[in-house]
């Protein structure tokens, strides 16, 4: 999910599957998990969504297994499927909440070894440590803070990669200084350059609206939506490291705290604007 915000209204970098599902996670499963085809296509379209890129992103997470089809009241619609759900809940544990690691709690290593008949085994479990927040600590070693232990078995479940895989709980003992292990291990300059980025494009918005004596609903949902799907990539990518780990220039808790002033702001009117449009 590639983004470039600019501000209010703009954000066209964003793909419309990414604010479809955003869409869904935010505002559909309070609701049941299902959207009308029609209050889609008018909600998309304050996102600049056109009705023919609404329709062909729809099939698209149909055959990703994302979306199901079903009627409501002889309305056509589509509603989340049962493991979009849990992976929208799984992402909610990252995205909202911000787990706070200590040096103390230790680490946890994933420990792998994929012949080579199964490259693509092999691909996806590196992909998914990534994702889930692990570095490379060595060739088949993976570490990560010890927080992410349940949430990575749950995902090496999911993906039947446990043959694959040992998990260990770790401390650290000697001999590098572990602060310069971490610039080995995580691309942290890189990730500090996605949280400038979204500080760069969303600070203005948060500044637009504070000044604002009138508030257009329509807009704030559109705003919203597309700082959520800027921001909903980044704690993923983030492993949550010690403060003391960290770099003194960090941007990630300024970032962290600009996306919940944007919440705080946004997330209501743009709720009240998606009732208007459902009518649920």
């Amino acid at each position: 999910m590639t983004a470039d915000p600019q501000g209010v209204g703009e954000t066209r970098g964003l793909q419309p599957r990414a604010l479809i599902v955003t869409t869904y996670g935010a505002f559909a499963r309070e609701a049941g998990g299902w959207l009308s085809v029609s209050s889609l296509i008018r909600l998309m379209a304050d996102l600049e969504v056109d009705e023919p890129a609404v329709r062909s992103s729809i099939s698209r997470l149909k055959r990703r297994g994302i979306l199901e089809a079903a009627k409501l009241n002889s309305s056509a619609g589509y509603a989340l499927s049962e493991r979009a759900r849990e992976i929208l809940a799984e992402g909610d544990r990252r995205i909202f909440q911000r787990p706070v690691s200590r040096l103390s709690d230790g680490w946890v290593l994933a420990v792998f070894s994929v012949p080579e008949s199964e490259r693509d085994r092999r691909h996806v479990l590196r992909s998914r440590l990534t994702w889930l927040g692990f570095g490379t600590a060595a060739p088949g070693v993976w570490i990560a803070p010890a927080h992410l232990y349940d949430e990575a078995r749950e995902e090496l479940e999911r993906l039947e990669l446990t043959s694959y895989v040992n998990l260990f709980r770790a401390e650290y003992l000697a001999f590098a200084d572990i602060r310069a292990c971490i610039d080995q291990w995580w691309n942290l300059e890189g990730l500090q350059r996605l949280y400038d980025e979204f500080r760069t494009s969303w600070q203005p918005v948060l500044a637009r609206w504070r000044r604002r004596r009138s508030l257009d609903e329509g807009q704030a949902f559109a705003d919203y939506i597309r700082a959520l799907t800027h921001w909903r990539r980044l704690p993923f990518l983030d492993p949550g490291l010690p403060v003391e780990l960290l770099p003194a220039n960090w941007h990630g808790s300024r970032a962290a705290d600009l996306f919940e002033s944007l919440q705080l702001l946004l997330r209501e009117p743009a709720h009240r604007h998606v009732r208007a449009i459902t009518g649920r």
